[in-house]
């Protein structure tokens, strides 16, 4: 297959997957960084981003809380 047909065959989201991994690989293989590296990186961005949901989910959570008691 060619990278004319893949794109061709990938949705819009099949295609990032696609990007991320192949520039993840790259990067691994060039030895810009390493496998463990990624994925310490990855867990890193993982738990901010559930700090930022639990945060934004937490002022509701109270307002709710006293919206109910009233």
């Amino acid at each position: 297959m060619s990278f004319d047909e893949a794109i061709a065959l990938a949705t819009r989201d099949e295609r990032f997957m696609a990007t991320v991994y192949a520039m993840n690989t790259l990067l691994i293989h060039k030895k810009i960084y390493t496998q463990k590296e990624f994925e310490g990186l990855f867990v890193e961005w993982m738990k901010k981003e559930r700090r930022k949901k639990s945060d934004a989910e937490r002022p509701r959570a109270h307002s709710d809380a006293v919206n109910a008691r009233t």
